[in-house]
């Protein structure tokens, strides 16, 4: 589909949507799936508003205070500099395994265009002889759960067997899930030609370029920009180089002080732990900012740049929202349209709204939990909390009353975040040490949290409770 019939599509759909009043779920589906030449939320706003460039500055000169903290510290306790190259290199090592793993999927996958040509020659074989097309169609669910599974047995029994570091593991299991996602676009997207043999397969190339490009929807046609900014790839490239080593600071200067010993005394104060996750609010809250913008604002624009992808709106305004329902669908649009296309409308006219929205949830909570256990070695389902059970809570809570107050539930929203951040830097920061200070038990378990039983939190000897007010009555 052109540019032109694009725009005109979502132009006569928009009409159509005033006319009736409601958008229907396929109404909304065609306006909100379509591709556009658009740049991102953020790359606009930082052209056009001197206030929010300020804020990007701010952040750029705390990360140059932490570097200065951080030589500063390292020349007077050790007498050299590693600009935090220590815990870059720990955070990622490893790497050629990492790699490894990375090629075996990317073989799978390119692997799956060979086995799609063979699939729609049996196609056309199912249509000349129609009795055999259930068949036809059984092979095809079946072959692509195999490729499916193929993907996915690799790395998870690797994995599973002796985890990479940090860094390592969550990059080998992101692109596990991106790979098996953009498979299941491509199958539906594809299977139906193969035994219809309406619409011509597409190229190897369009495949190949499907994989790598910024989105999970697969389409013939994208809108495609005219030439390649290099200077704007290198520009991405170097933010994400900086807010990698900017993760790495805050974990050196505000995670390792209050969580790199616990467990090597076998009890601990319940104020020392109160002290340390409230520490690592705000640093949470940086790393969750950066991290969004790493990866969605800076590594997708510059993979587009250098594809010449032309649609990224990667993300919206979430920020600003005081809804959560508008806030899952705007914090991560890549994500939420798979979801939505591939989970949400096919469930939805079979077992209503409530469950496959329920659904989506408890999928997106799923991998997002796999990504962690895999990435740290074990199962602590602190962010499937979260996310999967207090995230869904909230959705209902805020629908009407988000609308009626929003300057009151967006401060809400982003109280969540901060206390959601602080406790996800705390809990798994204190599972992880536990598991490495703690001296080994045959009660040690994959899925049951050391740092529970070791060490015991206890109150500080003495301790009594004292009404902070009893002084106003004194005397």
């Amino acid at each position: 589909m052109t540019e032109n019939g694009v725009r005109n599509r979502q132009k006569n759909g928009k009409q159509s949507g005033k006319q009736n009043g409601v958008a229907t779920h396929q109404e909304e589906k065609i306006q909100d799936e379509e591709f556009s030449v658009r740049e991102s939320p953020l790359t606009s706003l930082l052209a056009s508003s001197l206030h929010l460039r300020a804020i990007y500055h701010i952040f750029v000169v705390i990360l140059l205070v932490l570097i200065c903290d951080t030589v500063i510290f390292d020349l007077v306790e050790s007498g050299k500099i590693n600009i935090g190259l220590s815990i870059v290199a720990a955070g990622f090592g490893d790497v050629s395994r990492g790699i490894k793993l990375w090629l075996y999927d990317f073989c799978v996958v390119m692997s799956f265009y060979p086995l799609l040509v063979v699939y729609s020659w049996t196609g056309a074989i199912s249509r000349k002889y129609p009795v055999l097309r259930p068949t036809v169609v059984l092979l095809g669910v079946i072959g692509i759960v195999a490729v499916e599974v193929a993907v996915a047995a690799v790395p998870v029994y690797e994995l599973g067997k002796k985890h990479l570091e940090l860094g390592s593991s969550v990059a080998v299991t992101c692109e596990m899930f991106r790979f098996m996602m953009k498979l299941v676009s491509v199958a539906s997207a594809c299977g139906p030609r193969c035994v219809n043999g309406n619409i011509p397969l597409p190229t190897f190339k369009h495949y190949v370029y499907f994989m790598f490009a910024p989105t999970l929807l697969y389409r013939d046609q994208y809108p495609r920009t005219k030439k390649i900014r290099w200077g704007l790839v290198v520009f991405h490239f170097m933010e994400v180089g900086a807010i990698v080593f900017y993760n790495c600071f805050l974990w050196e200067r505000f995670i390792m002080p209050y969580w790199s010993d616990y467990g090597k005394e076998k009890t601990v104060e319940a104020g020392a732990v109160v002290r340390g996750m409230f520490a690592c609010v705000l640093p949470g809250v940086i790393s969750f900012l950066c991290g969004f913008y790493c990866v969605l604002h800076a590594w997708l624009n510059a993979w587009s740049e250098m594809l010449r992808f032309g649609d990224r709106l990667f993300y919206e305004d979430w920020w600003t929202t005081s809804r959560f329902s508008l806030y899952y669908r705007r914090w991560n649009r890549v994500v939420h349209s798979w979801l939505r296309d591939h989970i949400y409308l096919p469930l939805a006219p079979y077992f209503g709204r409530p469950l496959a929205t329920f659904a989506v949830f408890f999928v997106s909570s799923i991998a997002h939990e796999v990504i962690l256990a895999l990435s740290f070695g074990f199962f602590y389902p602190v962010l499937l909390v979260e996310f999967g059970i207090l995230g869904v809570i909230m959705v209902p809570l805020t629908a009407t009353a988000g609308r009626r107050f929003p300057n009151v539930f967006n401060v809400i929203m982003w109280l969540g975040f901060f206390i959601g951040n602080g406790i996800l830097w705390s809990l798994y920061p204190m599972e992880y040490f536990a598991r490495r200070n703690c001296p080994p038990s045959e009660n040690d378990s994959f899925f049951v949290p050391k740092s529970w039983s070791c060490p015991e939190v206890i109150l500080k000897p003495n301790w009594s409770f004292q009404n902070p007010l009893s002084i106003l009555f004194t005397k």
